[in-house]
């Protein structure tokens, strides 16, 4: 898969805030099926991870740096 690289920094906001929903879903009390609402959520972490390695070992090619687009993950 190629992705334009002015896209790249919308697709790893996009999973962190996909990360922040299904963490706040999970504090619902109404929350049917809440195992596979834990599995998906651990599989958008490891995504959430994953995304973030590569976009930090290919950092110079976006112009933002990932401390700067992710401020509250720098520290992960």
């Amino acid at each position: 898969m190629n992705i334009p690289k002015p896209y790249v920094p919308m697709l790893l906001s996009a999973v962190r805030d996909a990360v922040l929903y299904n963490q706040n879903l999970l504090h619902s009390e109404t929350l049917r099926e809440r195992e596979d609402y834990e599995e998906h959520l651990v599989h958008l972490t490891q995504f959430f991870e994953y995304l973030k390695d590569e976009y930090k070992s290919n950092e110079a090619e976006y112009g933002l740096k990932l401390e700067q687009l992710l401020p509250e993950q720098a520290e992960s």
